[in-house]
């Protein structure tokens, strides 16, 4: 028998296998799927104080071995996020969920994460801090150590949940981002998110994206995120969990012997809605061909041979 449990941050998880936000909605639409509770958690839509409709269409572009979006952070916010979104959850998914925030200001993240904190299906807040700073000329919070630390302080003081801060890859230094985070009180990391890219439509000669650039995920990001959770989980002494072009067992297991103690599936989940229910029924017969009896014995195993 092969044992698939790992614990992240207090709470053991059945496998380590979940859903990236933005990519598995709120749950139950996959639940009438299958059951999700097969899953280790899932991290529910980016989720920010106010409603947002998002960016303007089209939004979306393929891309050889990837996708773009630009949707802009649609989500109903945290007030119905609350009162709708996870009652109807909680008939379908009996598990604690990883809820994703996003914000435009650090009081926004803080305001949000103390909603959230209160809602007892919410077992980790996951922080995205790819977003822009309004009152910085729209720099994102994610490309500065010192504003990330700042984020990860406003959040940790008014919550009592483990906290991951979610890092952009579009930065020099991310061992250094990941550090400030740790230093700031962060509990664990999620990276990577998106990298920045364009597609342009040969007809019109305008980028195909109506926001002009957007996150490119998929297969092809997978070995700039095992780098970057390899360089982060030598820099920290905290849980990684490892994302990005993760679209099989194999690749699971890659990213924990990259140094991730959970492993979030994004892009995968658009082209095949069983993805993450495969890869968890795959894991087994993937830890039989090379030897793995207990996937916990794995994480960082690339470190140290």
């Amino acid at each position: 028998m092969v044992d698939l449990r790992v614990n992240l941050a207090g709470t053991e998880l059945d496998n380590p296998v979940i859903p990236a936000s933005g990519t598995f909605g709120y749950g139950y639409e996959f639940a009438q799927l299958y059951d999700i509770n097969c899953l280790g958690t899932f991290s529910f839509k980016g989720t920010t104080r106010e409603p947002r409709f998002g960016n303007p269409t089209p939004r979306i572009a393929e891309c050889p071995a990837g996708m773009l979006n630009a949707v802009g952070l649609q989500n109903p916010g945290v007030d119905k996020v609350l009162s709708e979104e996870l009652p109807k959850l909680k008939a379908c998914f009996h598990k604690p969920v990883m809820a994703n925030v996003s914000g435009f200001s650090v009081e926004e993240y803080a305001y949000t994460c103390a909603q959230l904190d209160k809602a007892e299906q919410v077992g980790w807040l996951e922080v995205n801090i790819s977003c822009p700073n309004v009152h910085n000329g729209g720099m994102s919070f994610g490309v500065c150590a010192e504003a990330a630390a700042e984020v990860t302080k406003a959040v940790k003081a008014v919550t009592t949940k483990p906290v991951f801060m979610k890092l952009s890859p579009n930065v020099t230094d991310i061992a250094g981002i990941a550090k400030a985070c740790q230093d700031a009180g962060a509990d664990g990391i999620s990276l990577i998110n998106t990298l920045l890219g364009m597609r342009i439509d040969l007809k019109s000669r305008r980028p195909l994206l109506a926001n002009g650039t957007g996150g490119f995920s998929g297969s092809a990001i997978l070995p700039v995120a095992l780098r970057m959770v390899y360089q982060v989980y030598e820099a920290v002494d905290i849980p990684v969990i490892g994302m990005g072009g993760v679209s099989s067992a194999e690749d699971v297991v890659e990213m924990m012997l990259a140094g991730a103690t959970a492993v979030e599936v994004g892009a995968a989940n658009l082209v095949d809605p069983f993805a993450c229910k495969e890869i968890i029924d795959q894991l087994p017969q993937v830890m039989v061909k090379y030897g793995i009896t207990n996937l916990k014995e794995i994480i960082g195993g690339a470190h140290h041979g």
